[in-house]
């Protein structure tokens, strides 16, 4: 087989390193990986301000001593109230906890596995704040933000929010012959042959209809262990793998030995094989493209220049709602228990915290 075929029939289209933040492909419009080590928190679930000498306050995102603190308020890391409009934010919480508090009056706190799908839509004003509970030890936060856009159609549905706690999440779980887990697949969106039925996505999102195809998975590997990730169910989904931690992880035929994104052809199933000697981890993002112009413009995601400057025009006039808070990044107290208020009043927990 010559170069050329073999080049042809290899299930990886492209490599390239990864950035912050993670360049994605249509539908979606980017992805951060946050992976903070906070050190212990005070009273008010931060630093006290000896500790943020010599850091840019408002927009920290050095890295240095292993945390940043974003665009931190009153010594709490994080990004306090901001707007959005015309595209999704799927937040996947896997260490730590998260603050949630908007516009329309609804506030969580979650973590641990969770995630926060929030439908943007016509404009909404959030804060996530990153509390330090623990005052004693360590306060590790580390999660996925993945921007979905919304389709010219649904840019300004009315704002939704939808938890899925980690209890919820179906999973795939694959062993060895000895009973040792090798390979575990969280599946937030999209189906997974194995996995439980797939979690309803809010009602105006790309990913409500089965047929855009949209997935998102967190897939860990143990050393030595192989899976297979199944061909997606339409030939023209854009189908990209971040492979983001561990040693060596074989990609079809491929052998990555740092952190890149792999673009996949969606019309073949391909064989993940971790070769090193610790974890792999990757994210899947899928879908199919919805192959509209977009024009971004900070927080506000639309179709054309006039639209964008009509959402800047809204929010100065509406502020998507005003802010009923307190501050600017209100924190929900010392109890690390998970909830979500909604905008009508109802109060939601996961069945076990």
């Amino acid at each position: 087989m010559s170069t050329s075929t073999a080049a042809a029939a290899s299930a990886v289209l492209a490599v390239q390193a990864l950035s912050m933040p993670w360049a994605t492909l249509d539908p979606f419009l980017f992805c951060v990986h946050h992976d903070d080590k906070y050190p212990a928190g005070n009273a008010s679930f931060g630093f006290d301000p000896a500790a943020l000498r010599g850091r840019n306050i408002g927009s920290d995102f050095s890295g240095r001593d292993g945390w940043s603190m974003y665009h931190g308020e009153q010594g709490v890391p994080g990004f306090p109230g901001h707007p959005h409009k015309g595209f999704e934010t799927i937040t996947i919480v896997r260490k730590g906890r998260i603050d949630h508090s908007d516009s329309l009056g609804a506030s969580a706190r979650f973590g641990g596995g969770d995630v926060q799908w929030l439908t943007a839509g016509g404009g909404i004003v959030h804060s996530e704040m990153f509390p330090m509970l623990n005052a004693t030890g360590s306060n590790h936060l580390e999660l996925f933000q993945i921007w979905l856009n919304l389709p010219a159609k649904s840019k300004n549905v009315p704002p939704h929010f939808t938890m899925f706690w980690a209890e919820s999440i179906p999973s795939l779980t694959l062993r060895d012959d000895a009973g040792k887990v090798t390979t575990h697949v969280s599946v937030i969106a999209g189906a997974l042959e194995g996995a439980s039925a797939p979690l309803a996505p809010p009602p105006h999102s790309w990913a409500a209809d089965a047929g855009n195809d949209v997935a998102v998975w967190t897939i860990k590997i143990a050393p030595g262990a192989s899976w297979t990730l199944p061909a997606a169910a339409h030939a023209n989904t854009n189908r990209r793998l971040f492979f983001f931690s561990g040693r060596r992880l074989v990609v079809d035929t491929r052998t990555l030995e740092k952190p890149v994104a792999c673009d996949l052809r969606a019309s073949a199933s391909v064989v993940l094989q971790n070769t090193g000697d610790t974890e792999v981890e990757c994210l899947l993002l899928q879908g199919r493209a919805q192959n509209e112009p977009t024009v971004q413009h900070g927080p506000f995601v639309m179709n054309t220049h006039a639209e964008i400057s009509q959402a800047m025009q809204d929010y100065r006039r509406t502020r998507f709602g005003g802010w009923p808070w307190p501050s600017d990044g209100p924190v929900h107290g010392s109890d690390p228990a998970r909830f979500a208020r909604f905008p009508d009043g109802r109060e939601e927990r996961p069945q076990q915290q």
